[in-house]
This record gives C-alpha cells, structure tokens and sequence, in this order.
C-alpha cells in the first residue's frame, strides 16, 4: 500500500517542478477529441515548443495547492489536460484556441501567466497577442514611423528648393 502511496507522492512532486519550472500554462477540457485530433493536438503543442499532458485531477490539485493556487480547484473536474510553456507565455493559450475553431471539441478552462490566474476570457486575451518577434517588429516599426516621416518631410523641402 505505501508503494501506491510513494508513487503518488513522486508524481505529484514531478508535476509541480513542471508547473514551477513553466512559465504559463492553461487547462483544457479535452473530452470528445478522437484519438487523430487528440495526436494533432500534441504534435501543435510541441512544435510551438509547449508540453502537454494529461494527469489524475487529485493529484493535480495536490500540486497546485502545494504551490499556493486554490483558483483551480473548481476546474479540475472531469476530463483536465494541461498545456505549459516556458519561452514563449502565450503559446499553450494560442495554441489552444486555434485547436478549440478547429475541433470545436474542446474548451480552455482557466491558466495561470508569471503566477497570476487567468480566467477563459483572459486567456483568450493571452491567446490574442503577438509572440516575441511579432511585439519586436511592433515597437520597431513605431519607433520607426517619425522618423521616417521627418526623412520624407526633409526631402519633399529639399525638392522644393531645387
């Protein structure tokens, strides 16, 4: 019986270093995926870099409230996946919700973004932004906009004065 009991404790204590060492992830409800969109899930999950799981919703719970997250209790029933990245925030969110149009299937319940709790509708918000590159190119192009505005300015004088 305590072997049982060791197991879980060291699978509880393996999904909280997961949970710790990612940076956000989001709980998906993932009841009615067939077994082909179930795998195209986890393939999109790890090409944008995001791990995927499924595990036993007691002894998620255990880990999250080990870790000090009581807002998830309420979404750990029935059929819990849990999709965590790490480099880039909003990837399990954005990922999620382009398989959620797709299959039609499954539901974000709620994440978690740099130890704050998101609801649906603000991982939705999360699922909306840019990557990393896509907020460089962003800032970039308003730092460029003046001054490309002065460069025309200063040639259309000069061409006057011509």
């Amino acid at each position: 019986m305590s072997t049982l009991r060791d197991a879980k404790v060291a699978k509880v204590a393996e999904i909280k270093e997961k949970l710790e060492k990612a940076g956000s992830f989001v709980l998906l409800d993932y009841k009615g995926l067939t077994v082909a969109e179930d795998t195209d899930l986890r393939n999109a999950f790890r090409k944008s870099g995001v791990t995927y799981h499924v595990y036993k919703n007691r002894l998620m719970k255990i880990a999250l409230n080990e870790l000090g997250y009581t807002q998830f209790d309420e979404a750990l029933n029935g059929p819990t996946a849990v999709a965590m990245g790490a480099d880039d925030i909003a990837a399990p969110a954005r990922v999620a919700f382009d398989k959620q149009k797709a299959f039609k299937k499954i539901t974000v319940k709620c994440g978690l973004v740099d130890g704050s709790y998101l609801n649906e509708d603000g991982c939705k918000t999360l699922a909306t932004m840019p990557n990393r590159e896509g907020l460089i190119s962003q800032v970039l192009g308003l730092l460029q906009a003046p001054v490309a505005g002065l460069a025309r300015a200063v040639a259309a004088i000069a061409e006057k004065q011509a």
